[in-house]
């Protein structure tokens, strides 16, 4: 009889162990208002945007903060890699993921710390992992970094040749119609979080200085819109209070940025007569390097088309090979 009421009490505390690492949800009416604590924390990525569902980071360094509900101490959070298969431990964390450096506040209820995020050309979700002595396993949040900027070549022409009875020209730039180069994703687009917004803006000097984001000028004309396919003019743009004698050049900067905020910048000079888009002249953008265009060894346009197809197949732009 001792050794059943021995057998028995040791399945019983057994049991009691196993109910202890599983965590529960309370059914349907159950626990309300009862101040249950959640194990796992809420935890956000500064600059992440939620598309879908699916939240995407931008490259770079960001600063990771994990909320629990009540006071909780030790912490430790992982970044995994771009690859989502755990190596060793099932339910652990992989053997590839970085620990991040946290500090937690006084009340031990949050807990931040920075990383430098860093994506890959395929776009691939991965895991951040947070781990404390109250989860059987690690609590996980997937993530996204776009690292790259959108892209689309542009069409620039005068559309329609008429129509301003007070003189000027429409300046039309748009997604080409027909893109010979592109695969199946299209020409305007990102591969990852997607293309967000574009502007054009028309300057009648070099307007930038120091720095690419902003420029030491006004425009003098502008026309912006949101998605792909890219398509806005610039309205009855007249240049006679812009022009003096033969020069009537300006400097085009082209912008694309996507959901997170990654930008694109193409450059070109047009000369602009009284109704008519004479020519396009592309320059080289020389973002990658953290520095303008110099408006140099530039390339006449016959097409006036410029920038370049998005690649959806590797995340790039450029044409598909």
């Amino acid at each position: 009889m001792k050794k059943l009421l021995l057998v028995l009490l040791v399945i019983a505390m057994a049991s009691f162990l196993l109910v202890g690492c599983i965590p529960v949800t309370p059914g349907e009416g159950e626990g309300e208002g009862e101040g249950e604590v959640e194990i796992c924390p809420t935890l956000t990525v500064s600059g992440e945007v939620t598309i879908a569902g699916a939240k995407y980071i931008k490259k770079g360094s960001q600063t990771i903060t994990v909320t629990f509900a009540e006071a909780t101490e030790p912490v430790s959070v992982y970044v995994g890699s771009a690859i989502t298969s755990i190596k060793g431990n099932p339910v652990g964390v992989p053997d590839d993921a970085v620990e991040v450096i946290v500090s937690a506040d006084a009340t031990k209820k949050v807990y931040t710390g920075k990383f430098s995020f860093v994506g890959d050309l395929d776009c691939d979700t991965a895991y951040i992992y947070v781990v404390t002595c109250a989860t059987c396993a690690p609590c996980k949040y997937a993530y996204t970094v776009d690292n790259l900027g959108p892209c689309s070549e542009i069409q620039i022409y005068e559309y329609p040749t008429t129509g301003c009875p007070c003189g000027g020209v429409n300046i039309r730039f748009r997604t080409p119609v027909a893109a010979t180069t592109c695969d199946l994703y299209g020409c305007c687009g990102d591969y990852c979080s997607g293309l967000d917004t574009y502007s054009f803006d028309l300057y009648k000097a070099d307007p930038f200085g120091l720095c690419c984001d902003i420029p030491c000028l006004s425009p003098v004309a502008t026309c912006s819109g949101t998605g792909c396919d890219i398509d806005c003019t610039l309205s009855c743009f007249d240049i006679s209070a812009y022009t003096t004698g033969n020069n009537k050049d300006f400097y085009l900067v082209a912008t694309l940025v996507d959901k997170v905020g990654n930008k694109t910048y193409y450059y070109a000079k047009l000369n602009i007569d009284t109704d008519d888009v004479v020519s396009v002249t592309e320059y080289v953008d020389d973002v990658a390097a953290g520095n303008c265009t110099t408006w140099t060894d530039g390339a006449v346009r016959a097409d006036g088309i410029i920038g370049a197809c998005a690649n959806g197949s590797t995340g790039v732009c450029g044409t598909v090979e």
